[in-house]
């Protein structure tokens, strides 16, 4: 295994993290900045306000995106498989 190797296959899970968790993460912002704007005009200061809609949230991204992110996920684990057959030979 080169140096040239190791390094695409660590972009290559990097990149499929980013793919895995980035419809998730950048959801829970949006929502979360829609809700902070929402208390700082009502002043209202309640934690569970943030934190509720939030897990429904990716809740339900969960339910729309979980095929996606699982077929992410096997397609990296069968490219490192692959990768691992090829160095043994």
């Amino acid at each position: 295994m080169t140096a040239f190797g190791l390094q695409e296959i660590m972009k290559d899970a990097v990149m499929t993290a980013f793919a895995t968790a980035g419809p998730i993460l950048l959801v829970s912002i949006g929502v979360g900045l829609i809700i902070a704007v929402f208390q700082a005009a009502t002043s209202i200061n309640e934690q569970t306000l943030t934190f509720v809609p939030k897990i429904v949230v990716m809740a339900l991204m969960l339910i729309v995106f979980g095929n996606f992110m699982l077929q992410q996920l096997v397609d990296f684990t069968l490219r490192i498989f692959k990768v691992m057959a090829e160095m043994t030979g």
